[in-house]
């Protein structure tokens, strides 16, 4: 680990990759407290994988955009560290697999050599910002977010005030009002419009989300000026920061603080917010994400296609016109987002003659290429063919949707990925029409928290299981008549039935012989799921849940030869809740040291929310010695002046509400940065004077 160390400069980046080395040696040498080492590992990319004693990497890729040199940077990356395999996640991530922990410092700082970073990509703090694939080509689209999405990304990576949140934020950008980017299910989904004096701006989705609980998102703004992107956006975060759960995990997503506190008390709160954001307007760079160049006009010889019926299939499903004249984008399905590094090496060679040098990961799990000329088509489509690249189908129902499952994930419930080999082979196989069919999606997700994003499906499957004759039989959740609608507005898909995981196939084989034969003219999936009604699906399907006439095979799940058990581990999605005095009051000290740098060095507002969480970390630490553990910062807050100072058992010049709330008070200015971190060095040198007190 040493050999990348000494290159290293005195940078934030290097210093972030340090500062993980270190931790890792105080974790192993039982210096720092496991849940402690957990929470910053996650927000450095690194999750506990299903098999004990590695990791799984995940790379951030903002709006899923990666170049030649990247891809093949990440796919060296995954050789020498992991299993030599690429997953392409539904967030438009990497993930790798089966890697060392020792050796993630290591792994990063090769990253980093090609502008790739791990900081942020798990833990609670804002996850990576999607965009629609096709920004910036989308005949439909008012302007490209690509450079909205990246001044967001930017803004809010090591921003301290999204740090250490209850739990994770998720932001999309669509490119126009299909919505591709599924702003419906987001934290924050932001649409682009144009007002009636040609000026920029977003509709607002606010507080959607997934999970075993799906909320869509309510629109908060019609027309946000672009300009008030990253402040509405910061006040969003710290008030969420401030007031979101942090001890029930399942509650702690700003869906729920909107359904404890009501949407307008959180738009007030978020509106009072707005004096203590560090910008209170913030001009997008929009030349930050510039168009790749487009390949060299050339004559491309002649090419024998040798299956012209397949290229049909695959012109007509996966190329698209782009709005730039005379250029193609073409999309690569991608069989449950999985590539191994020596097909990815062939890919950048084989593409590198015909298309720019931007590859964009898409949220289904596969990949799109821009700027291929007409002419160029054939010669890439035969290049393509050769590694088997050219799938036709692209985000069709025959493109499944998946989580890793039970293959690598600690939450698994039942096998997905198998299961969506299985059922796409019954489409092209049984139902090759539909590889026409993109207005109906299949996805998939291990178990009910939707990574493979089964709630926004029209239809979806979750793992499960049920119990027949004294054993567990793996089992599917079906749920159908979710999806898109358009311009913020989608649907969750409602559970109908659950039945074996060996049915699944059954399952669709009714439903789509029951769709071909019953939908009307013209009528799309939706229409006719809410015409036939949830029971009529429900008796469909309900021969398929008889556990009466099981067979041997279907209590062992697809892609596994042994018997069927739930072996479900904890789940490191968003990170943990830590409680302990002593690491609560180091936190303090780190956190006042960083407060203390930041003052020094003129950058006020971070100083300033850098001495907020200090007050909070130390009260926080005595308010444990009297055993009481507060779900949230203000109620941290409230409950030490409750404890302490109303009791007289600390004092203070006023409550400590009134002193800690200075923050969303004040401009952050010079004179109130350096008055407030004054108060707090007073009041961290109290609490330590009242611990050792307590503890003698």
């Amino acid at each position: 680990m040493q050999s990348f160390r000494t290159e290293l400069e005195n940078n934030i980046v290097e210093q972030d990759i340090i500062d993980l080395e270190n931790k890792i040696k105080a974790f192993r040498d039982g210096t720092i407290h496991d849940e402690k080492f957990r929470s910053l590992r996650l927000a450095r990319g690194v999750y506990g994988q299903r098999q004990p004693g590695v990791q799984m990497i995940r790379i951030k890729l903002p709006f899923g955009k990666v170049t030649f040199k990247q891809l093949l940077r990440i796919s060296d990356i995954a050789d020498e560290y992991g299993s030599g395999n690429l997953h392409l996640t539904t967030r438009q991530d990497i993930q790798l697999h089966y890697v060392s922990l020792d050796k993630t410092p290591e792994l990063w700082a090769k990253l980093e050599q090609d502008d790739i970073t791990l900081r942020e990509a798990c833990g609670n703090t804002v996850r990576n910002v999607t965009a629609s694939p096709n920004a910036g080509i989308d005949k439909d689209e008012p302007f490209d977010v690509s450079p909205y999405a990246h001044a967001v990304f930017k803004y809010f990576l090591r921003n301290p005030i999204c740090q250490e949140m209850g739990r994770k934020i998720k932001i999309s950008f669509s490119s126009s009002d299909q919505d591709t980017a599924f702003s419906y299910i987001h934290d924050l989904g932001f649409i682009p419009k144009v007002n009636e004096n040609g000026e920029r701006g977003f509709k607002v989705l606010f507080a959607g989300g997934l999970g075993a609980q799906p909320f869509l998102a309510s629109p908060v703004h019609e027309f946000l000026p672009e300009d008030q992107l990253i402040p509405f956006t910061e006040s969003v975060l710290r008030v969420f920061d401030r007031y979101g759960e942090r001890s029930n995990r399942n509650k702690a997503r700003l869906k729920y603080l909107v359904q404890k506190l009501g949407l307008e008390e959180v738009l007030r709160l978020v509106a009072e917010e707005r004096v203590a954001n560090k910008v209170k307007t913030f001009t997008i760079d929009r030349e930050a994400v510039p168009q790749p160049v487009a390949p060299a006009h050339q004559d491309y010889q002649p090419v024998e296609i040798l299956n012209e019926q397949h290229y049909k299939h695959w012109h007509a499903t996966n190329v698209v016109p782009q709005k730039q004249t005379g250029f193609y984008a073409v999309y690569i399905k991608v069989q449950v987002g999985d590539i191994k590094t020596d097909k990815a090496r062939a890919f950048v060679e084989a593409i590198k003659p015909y298309v720019a040098d931007e590859i964009r990961i898409t949220q289904n799990q596969g990949l799109l290429l821009k700027f291929v000329r007409q002419e160029a088509l054939p010669s890439l489509y035969t290049a393509l063919n050769t590694i088997g690249f050219t799938t036709a189908g692209f985000d069709s129902l025959a493109d499944i949707t998946t989580c890793p499952g039970t293959d690598t994930c600690n939450l698994g419930i039942s096998n997905s990925m198998t299961l969506a080999e299985v059922l796409e082979d019954v489409i092209y196989h049984d139902f090759p029409e539909f590889i026409y069919e993109k207005n109906i999606k299949i996805k998939i997700s291990g178990c009910m928290n939707s990574c493979g994003q089964h709630g926004l499906a029209e239809i979806g499957f979750h793992g499960s299981s049920v119990k027949a004759e004294g054993k567990v039989v793996p089992a599917v959740q079906v749920m159908l008549g979710g999806g898109t609608v358009g311009n913020g507005v989608g649907r969750v898909a409602e559970r109908v039935i659950k039945v074996p995981s060996k049915r699944a196939t059954s399952v669709l084989h009714f439903i789509l012989n029951d769709f071909k034969a019953n939908n009307e003219a013209d009528e799309n999936f939706h229409q006719y799921y809410d015409r036939k009604g949830k029971d009529h699906f429900y008796q469909l399907l309900k021969p398929l849940a008889d556990l009466t006439n099981l067979q041997q095979e279907e209590f062992v799940d697809w892609g596994h030869v042994e018997q069927f058990v739930t072996a479900i581990g904890v789940g490191e999605c968003a990170g943990v809740v830590i409680d302990l005095v002593a690491t609560l009051l180091l936190e303090a000290d780190e956190k006042f040291e960083w407060a203390k740098q930041n003052v020094e060095k003129g950058a006020y507002a971070d100083a300033i929310y850098h001495t907020y969480s200090t007050f909070v970390s130390a009260a926080k630490s005595l308010l444990l010695d009297k055993g009481v553990n507060s779900s949230t910062q203000v109620g941290v807050i409230r409950e030490f002046d409750h404890h302490y100072v109303e009791t007289g058992e600390f004092n203070l010049s006023a409550n400590f509400s009134d002193l800690v709330l200075q923050i969303n008070k004040n401009e952050p200015t010079a004179e109130f940065a350096q008055q407030y971190f004054s108060e707090a060095d007073a009041f961290l040198n109290q609490i330590k004077e009242k611990r050792a007190a307590l503890v003698k």
